[in-house]
């Protein structure tokens, strides 16, 4: 039977990666990388000789019948992203969906558990976690102010990602939308070098970022304490 893996690697930090992890990388015969340049830093630091094939958002069907031919052959793949756990919030979702609708259970899907962005921040938060809502990006434009509404009537802690182009705009919103002394964190850079984790009421995160611009850059997962 062939196995599908799915691994997460590091968010930021090269050593935050399991030894299982490594052991599989080494031993399957294909990993699949959302960006096979970004991967390589990866399996050059560790010596792993595997070969790669790119598989992302804009993968066309026919890259998607060369991996189903390569399980149907019995090879082993592994499936990463550029960063954390593959299919959160992240196109490898689909294509398990459709290895599990072809296959059945001809073919394992197995997790290869580790680093993740979003729990990380939760982790640090100090927020209720035994419930929380995850909302992956946010939209861009349609839906986003309706989704502050909703967000500011949540009972669960709330997180999700943002992008340093809008982080401002969200903060901004989030102080509109949520009560003055509601609580959020703004986690940037997770174990990387310049990480860091601002916590507070949303006027005074917003305040820290406006008067550190050059601190609005890199990868942001926003936490929101529950109403």
């Amino acid at each position: 039977m062939a196995t599908l893996y799915i691994i997460a690697t590091p968010i930021g930090n090269l050593e935050d990666i399991t030894l299982r992890a490594i052991r599989i990388l080494k031993g399957v015969d294909l990993i699949l990388c959302e960006d096979t340049r970004v991967t390589k830093r990866l399996l050059d630091k560790y010596e792993i000789k595997t070969p790669t094939l790119s598989y992302h958002a804009q993968s066309k069907l026919s890259k998607v019948e060369k991996i189903f031919a390569l399980l149907e052959e019995g090879n082993d793949l592994a499936l990463v992203s550029d960063a954390g756990t593959p299919t959160i919030s992240d196109p490898g979702c689909l294509l398990v969906a459709q290895v599990r609708e072809k296959f059945g259970d001809a073919v394992a899907v197995v997790p290869v558990p580790g680093p993740s962005a979003v729990l990380s921040a939760l982790s640090v938060s100090g927020f209720p976690t035994s419930e929380f809502l995850f909302l992956g990006f946010l939209p861009h434009k349609k839906g986003r102010e309706t989704l502050f509404k909703e967000i500011s009537g949540a009972k669960r802690t709330v997180a999700f990602y943002e992008s340093p182009h809008r982080v401002l705009k969200t903060l901004e919103s989030l102080k509109k939308h949520l009560h003055p002394k509601r609580r959020i964190l703004v986690a940037r850079e997770l174990t990387k070098i310049y990480e860091e984790s601002i916590i507070g009421e949303p006027e005074e995160v917003l305040a820290y970022y406006l008067s550190h611009p050059d601190r609005v850059r890199g990868e942001f997962v926003v936490v929101v304490d529950g109403a």
